[in-house]
């Protein structure tokens, strides 16, 4: 089957998120909103407990929002050393290799998240992403082999979070791009059960029904 890779490019890019920047807030609700007084806080509480996974988190997601990658980077690597299975902290390094434009980098961190928590549909979705990212045109085979991993991922992620709307919009794209347009629709469809306003499935199944010539 052959994909259709440019067709459905502009999609892939609305399908796009950003995760990267989210505090753990349910964790620690009394975050400052002022970025700088945030850091300096979460600073000063590591003086007096280094050993807090999730308070190392959130100074690397300020540092991310300040665009300080590279000290944001080892923050990540501490929260890790201190909690393993903090899924979100790799999810977060995964950001930043994007950022830097090292999709397989992103592709790697975000595997390992699924694998320090079982069941994390972040995870799961992002490399969904990244894999229909790869998918550049050279080898047919390959780039079909990365989307059917694409789709496997993306339904993970909604099998293990069924309100995950970004997870069945990428997977609809994923499906276009194979030119299951009927599938797209319905994965976009889906999304739209979840949160009906959400434009980036409405973008999308316009393009869908103008692929089946459905006009009404």
């Amino acid at each position: 089957m052959c994909l259709q890779r440019r067709k459905h490019r502009n999609l892939l890019h609305r399908t796009r998120r950003n995760p990267w920047q989210r505090p753990l807030q349910s964790r620690n609700p009394n975050l400052p909103r002022n970025a700088d007084e945030q850091i300096a806080k979460l600073r000063q509480a590591l003086i007096h407990n280094s050993e807090c996974g999730t308070t190392h988190y959130n100074l690397a997601v300020a540092l991310i929002g300040k665009q300080e990658f590279a000290e944001a980077e080892n923050v990540l690597h501490d929260a890790i050393d201190c909690s393993p299975t903090l899924a979100e902290a790799y999810v977060q390094l995964g950001g930043i290799s994007l950022q830097r434009g090292d999709l397989e980098g992103c592709f790697r961190f975000n595997q390992r998240a699924t694998k320090a928590r079982a069941g994390f549909a972040e995870g799961y979705a992002n490399m969904g992403f990244v894999l229909l990212q790869l998918v550049d045109g050279k080898d047919a085979k390959e780039d079909e082999e990365k989307v059917d991993k694409a789709i496997k991922n993306l339904k993970k992620a909604i099998i293990h979070n069924k309100n995950f709307i970004q997870a069945y919009t990428t997977l609809g794209t994923a499906y276009f791009m194979k030119g299951l347009t009927k599938e797209g629709i319905k994965a976009n469809q889906e999304a739209l059960e979840v949160e009906p306003n959400f434009p980036v499935a409405h973008n999308n199944l316009a393009v869908g029904f103008l692929e089946l010539e459905i006009y009404d």
